[in-house]
């Protein structure tokens, strides 16, 4: 028994190992062993760029690329003469010199074509003081520029090249933008030439910045970086909603953190600047604080909403309408004023030489009064520009 046992072993050791053998080195000698085969359907065609053709915002830049321009600008600086150049005796030994040394310093930025007969909106800043400006086209073409006007409180401006035909871009709507929608910035950052970022829109509204006196911001993780101020901020069809103005950066690169003037801003300056040539707001002589909860609590409004009247111009528009100091400030022309800034933009959105009627909170008891509103001065220009 134990030998047969053994024979068995032997044989079927002997069978597993000529099994493996040829499994290995010739296994085509083995019978099919029935496993089904799934076959993949063959592919549609066209199918792969399709798809990737989804994810692409490729046709909103081609539509909107060509009107974006880049700004190239410059102007004389003069450096003062060292005093001792009036001396008789050192010019007697060193000559005469130059009263001034002349130098032209260069900057750069990005502006974006809005009319076909050669409209350019960019920001203030970008041709502030320059004394020649050139506009590059998306095509390469160069064309001198020249100030049509220009509104330092939004920081936006007009520019016009003598040209036809300019490929004009599409207004879209800031007012329809939601927090998360696909937004992309175009320009020319640190001069390296025509450049497109994408982002989501990552807030709206942005005031109290302290970069312009009237702020309402679209904020953008699209990259911005410095040249592109006045390029282009577009939705995902390739219409305009935005001017790219300033980022939020410690280091001057891009932080994630950047700003723009919503197209309907920009609207609003450049059909005044076109029509008169500057930008025409109300104004009621007042100045105005925000509402603190202690500020309310003291002055028993059980609320911060509002703008509390600090302090009123004498003969202004306000002073002759009645309105006094400590005079909280709810409502202009049946809109609610949340704060400071919503109150200057109401009032700035009058029209200077109409009346316009105004809610006041004085001692607890609500006052109406008319105000017939004034033109907002210009703002003066600081010292060194």
């Amino acid at each position: 028994m134990v030998r047969l046992w053994l024979i068995f072993a032997q044989a079927t050791t002997v069978a597993v190992a000529a099994l493996f053998v040829i499994s290995t080195f010739r296994p085509e000698w083995l019978p099919a062993r029935g496993v089904p085969i799934v076959s993949a359907p063959p592919a549609a065609t066209g199918s792969a760029p399709s798809v990737a053709r989804e994810a692409s915002y490729h046709d909103a830049v081609r539509r909107a690329m060509p009107s974006v321009v880049n700004i190239f600008t410059s102007k004389e600086i003069r450096t003062p003469r060292h005093p001792l150049l009036n001396d008789p005796i050192f010019r007697r030994f060193f000559g005469e010199q130059l009263p001034d040394e002349a130098q032209r310093a260069a900057s750069l930025g990005s502006g974006v074509i809005v009319s076909a007969s050669g409209y350019v909106l960019t920001n203030h800043h970008v041709v502030e003081a320059a004394d020649e400006i050139e506009v590059a086209l998306a095509d390469g073409k160069k064309l001198l520029a020249k100030v049509v006007g220009n509104d330092p409180e939004t920081d936006l401006a007009v520019l016009r090249v003598n040209a036809e035909n300019l490929p004009a871009i599409t207004f879209g709507s800031a007012e329809n933008l939601r927090v998360g929608d696909v937004v992309l910035a175009i320009g020319n950052p640190f001069g390296v030439g025509q450049t497109v970022t994408s982002g989501i829109v990552s807030a709206l509204g942005r005031t109290g910045l302290g970069i312009n006196t009237f702020e309402n911001f679209i904020q953008t993780d699209a990259a911005i970086n410095p040249g592109n101020s006045g390029g282009a901020l577009i939705d995902a069809q390739g219409n305009l909603i935005g001017i790219n103005t300033a980022i939020f950066s410690r280091s001057g690169g891009s932080m994630g953190i950047g700003f723009a003037i919503p197209v309907s801003t920009a609207k609003v300056v450049l059909d005044q600047i076109v029509k008169n040539g500057t930008v025409t707001r109300g104004w009621i002589g007042v100045e105005v604080q925000e509402i603190t909860p202690p500020i309310a609590e003291s002055f028993k409004l059980g609320s911060t909403r509002g703008a509390l009247i600090a302090g009123v111009l004498r003969g202004g528009p306000a002073d002759k309408a009645g309105v006094k100091p400590g005079d909280v400030l709810t409502e202009v022309e049946g809109k609610p004023v949340a704060d400071p800034t919503s109150m200057l933009n109401l009032v700035a959105a009058l029209a200077p030489g109409k009346p316009a009627s105004v809610k006041l909170m004085r001692g607890g008891q609500e006052v109406d009064a008319t105000i017939t509103v004034g033109r907002r001065p210009k703002p003066q220009v600081r010292s060194g520009e």
